[in-house]
């Protein structure tokens, strides 16, 4: 006959299944993208049985939303944001702090790429839901970069994040291709964006 725990202690037992879930999630949809880990894998590194994972994730693509949300709470508000806010003092160098960031990442040993454009290409359909988050995602981060381009007084703001979202997305792809120097090259082009986005319409 099976005991029963007591609520509590089931409580506990859960939702520490729910965050090994999550962290084993994070850690392998990060390095191998989401369609590159199969559910089997997921729960055998999380060490839970695959009806456990699907009693908190009823499927993986409810997992991969999880995945992407906590991606931008780490990624892109605890740790970009944050240390471009940290290291410069002026809108300016706020945004160009962006690429002085990415270059010590793309110099660690477990850089990874840019999880919400991994999602983005593995998800071809338009409709589908993590494809839809993803861009929702990459969305938040150019809205930083356009609240700086504001702050900044740059002429056309949002195109100007456009932009500057495109310089860090290739400068990504570049390290990831080997390039340990392509935030660096980013930046000077960086620099030289800004210059162009203070250019003055001529006058009439």
């Amino acid at each position: 006959m099976r005991t029963r725990l007591p609520a509590r202690q089931s409580a506990t037992r859960s939702t520490g299944a729910r965050e090994r879930i999550e962290k084993t999630a994070y850690e392998l949809f990060s390095r191998h993208g989401i369609r590159g880990v199969g559910v089997d894998t997921l729960a055998a590194r999380a060490g839970v049985a695959k009806m456990t994972l699907y009693k908190h994730y009823p499927s993986k693509d409810e997992l991969a939303l999880a995945f992407l949300r906590r991606r931008e709470e780490l990624w892109t508000r605890s740790w970009l944001q944050r240390e471009a806010e940290r290291r410069g003092r002026t809108p300016d160098a706020k945004l160009l702090a962006i690429f002085d960031v990415f270059d010590k990442w793309f110099r660690r040993s477990d850089f990874e790429g840019c999880s919400f454009v991994k999602a983005l290409l593995e998800h071809g359909d338009r409709g589908h839901r993590v494809r839809i988050a993803a861009v929702r995602h990459l969305d938040t981060i150019r809205t930083f970069v356009k609240q700086l381009a504001e702050e900044a007084r740059l002429r056309d703001a949002d195109g100007f994040a456009r932009q500057w979202q495109m310089l860090m997305a290739g400068c990504i792809v570049a390290a990831h291709a080997g390039d340990r120097d392509a935030a660096k090259r980013a930046k000077k082009a960086g620099g030289l964006l800004l210059a162009s986005g203070r250019r003055t319409a001529p006058r009439r």
